[in-house]
């Protein structure tokens, strides 16, 4: 019985861990649209900042790894 309600926790706590790699993609998709509407208002600034967009893109998607790694050992810690 123990060992059903610890399964059940792990599984609850991957769940809840794959919404952070959801928000993570949203997240990504966020810094590249913001990143595109203002490259189009402003083109000649746009080089200067891709740099900018980089980085935003790689800490973002890193919180998804994360993510993913924290579900990871929550469904096959032992």
């Amino acid at each position: 019985m123990e060992g059903d309600i610890a399964a059940m926790g792990q599984y609850i706590g991957a769940g809840l861990s794959a919404f952070g790699m959801g928000l993570s993609a949203l997240g990504v998709g966020n810094v590249a649209g913001n990143f595109l509407s203002g490259a189009l208002r402003n083109p000649s600034a746009a080089a200067d900042q891709t740099a900018t967009l980089f980085i935003g893109i790689a800490f973002a998607e890193a919180l998804g790894i994360f993510s993913f790694l924290v579900a990871l050992l929550l469904m096959f810690a032992v």
